[in-house]
């Protein structure tokens, strides 16, 4: 039985700035892109990862992350995972923000982190499996961008900077961002915002019996970011940096253009309702 679907998305807001800082803020709006409303303005200088929780609040202060970018809630185990961009780390922490523990560390020096290769961008965790799977973007549109899987366990002995674990997926891609998961069908689904042919996409990955498979659903978007799936539905919604939402069935077809130039969209996340 199909349900409604209520979409959550972020503006970074660039073209609001006060005093140099933009002025970000959570967009709503229903499935077919009907009820348009900003929920919440001034939620900070370019938001980007989005979960959905009944409450408001700094639950990781600053300092405690350097540039946090996509995250994913597991309200079941109350955990709450997220991707360190220049902070070159993959965290996860209670939902309260407390227990926050490094997962994985990809980088620790000033060099380190001038190499964009070292950036952790998007994330997407299956407890079922007991794994998680992150995007390292590489340079914009350098066509080095990498996709990584490891376990939710640490490895007895190891730390996070050097796991036996982590296991390479996809290299070469355009410029990977963000991840959702179909844990039915043990598949992947990620935006990639490098260069046409292979950049500007969404495309899904399929990870059926260890062999990774990629194959591209969407094309010709403009700066590919955003991404959450509505698998009960069968569909998926993706934005990208000019100001677009978008739906299709999640095979990529039957796609439909919601809102368009509504601001600088990023994050996306999913509610379907009865």
């Amino acid at each position: 039985m199909s349900t409604k679907s209520q979409l959550f998305f972020l503006d970074l807001g660039l073209s609001n700035m006060q005093h140099g800082v933009s002025q970000g803020r959570i967009m709503t709006c229903d499935g077919d892109g009907k009820g348009l409303k900003a929920i919440l303005e001034g939620v900070g200088n370019q938001p980007d990862g989005l979960g959905i929780t009944e409450d408001h609040m700094i639950v990781i202060p600053p300092g405690a992350t350097f540039t946090p970018k996509q995250l994913h809630l597991v309200p079941k185990h109350g955990k709450v995972y997220w991707c360190d961009r220049e902070g070159m780390r993959v965290f996860r922490a209670n939902l309260d923000g407390s227990d926050i523990e490094v997962l994985v560390t990809t980088g620790t020096s000033d060099a380190d982190r001038l190499d964009q290769r070292n950036w952790c961008v998007g994330i997407a965790v299956d407890h079922v499996r007991r794994f998680m799977y992150w995007t390292q973007k590489g340079p914009s549109k350098g066509n080095k961008g990498r996709l990584f899987r490891a376990g939710l366990d640490m490895p007895r002995g190891e730390d996070s900077t050097a796991r036996s674990d982590i296991k390479l997926l996809l290299d070469h891609l355009p410029e990977p961002i963000d991840l959702d998961l179909d844990s039915e069908e043990n598949a992947l689904y990620l935006t990639d915002r490098g260069d046409p042919p292979f950049g500007n996409t969404v495309s899904k990955i399929s990870l059926e019996q260890d062999v990774v498979q990629k194959t591209i659903l969407i094309r010709k978007l403009h700066e590919a970011i955003g991404l959450a799936l509505d698998v009960k539905n069968r569909m998926m919604y993706f934005a990208d940096l000019n100001g677009s939402l978008y739906k299709s069935k999640m095979d990529g077809s039957d796609e439909v253009t919601l809102l368009s130039e509504i601001g600088d969209l990023t994050g996306v996340a999913c509610l379907s309702v009865a």
